[in-house]
């Protein structure tokens, strides 16, 4: 039986094809849910407009974010915003949001309000082509975002097989009926947010095992490969503001050991 949250989700979106149509995945994963799963509740949220306190309150009630300082939080947005991008061409309500944000003087800052003034002047349609263009494409896009083929040349490779062991080991499970290879980007900036906020039962440094393993050796080339990429327009200054957050997470990292 879906809960509440799942219920008033699908409701919103218009079905449930049209909700795992909005969030990028399949529809069979979306049919399988009992609730929202943690590392989907950004996509849901941002898809929706349902609050993530209605989505999952087990997790954003009083639960696992109350525990999460403001600099965690701060990242843990970050990486969940990047995986809404990666996942789907952005709605309507989405840009209407991403509009809103302000930057500051930093670099990162600067690429947060040029990816502002980009949404603003949006058109959906043109973005959803960009998207497709990209990521999708007749046959293959101009961009393949899993870590296999940056890695290994090649998709479902040995990059992936260690991704899936790490999962495991960090009490992370493949939603039944999602097809999608957990190497994708999408996917990892997803787990990525969960590790940060706290709301898997994973080890302590999860997140930068996962970090140094599983994003650091490659997917600032796939953000730097988007700012050039010939069908982008939008998409550039994701690339961009991607690639700045990933230098940043490297370096904190770094200072951390």
């Amino acid at each position: 039986m879906r809960d509440r949250g799942l219920e008033e989700a699908i409701r919103v979106a218009g079905g449930v094809t049209e909700l795992a149509r909005r969030i990028g995945i399949a529809q069979p994963s979306v049919s399988n849910w009992d609730r929202v799963p943690a590392e989907r509740v950004a996509a849901v949220e941002q898809a929706t407009g349902v609050p993530r306190l209605r989505l999952r309150p087990d997790l954003f009630n009083g639960g696992g974010v109350s525990d999460v300082d403001e600099v965690d939080a701060e990242r843990a947005r970050y990486y969940e915003l990047l995986a809404t991008l990666l996942a789907h061409a952005p709605s309507k309500a989405l840009l209407a949001r991403l509009a809103q944000l302000n930057g500051d003087a930093t670099q990162l800052g600067v690429a947060l309000a040029a990816l502002a003034e980009a949404a603003a002047n949006a058109d959906v349609s043109s973005i959803e082509r960009e998207y497709f263009d990209l990521f999708i494409g007749l046959g293959r896009g101009e961009l393949l975002p899993y870590a296999s083929y940056y890695q290994a040349g090649f998709l479902n490779e040995r990059p992936l097989a260690r991704l899936r062991t790490d999962l495991v080991a960090f009490g992370i499970e493949r939603e039944a009926g999602n097809h999608e290879p957990e190497d994708h980007a999408a996917t990892l900036c997803e787990v990525m947010a969960g590790l940060v906020a706290h709301r898997f039962p994973a080890p302590e440094n999860a997140d930068r095992d996962l970090f140094v393993k599983h994003i650091k050796p490659w997917m600032g080339r796939l953000f730097a490969d988007m700012e050039r990429a010939d069908s982008a327009g939008f998409y550039r200054r994701v690339g961009a503001l991607g690639r700045l957050f990933l230098d940043i997470e490297a370096e904190a990292f770094t200072l951390a050991d």
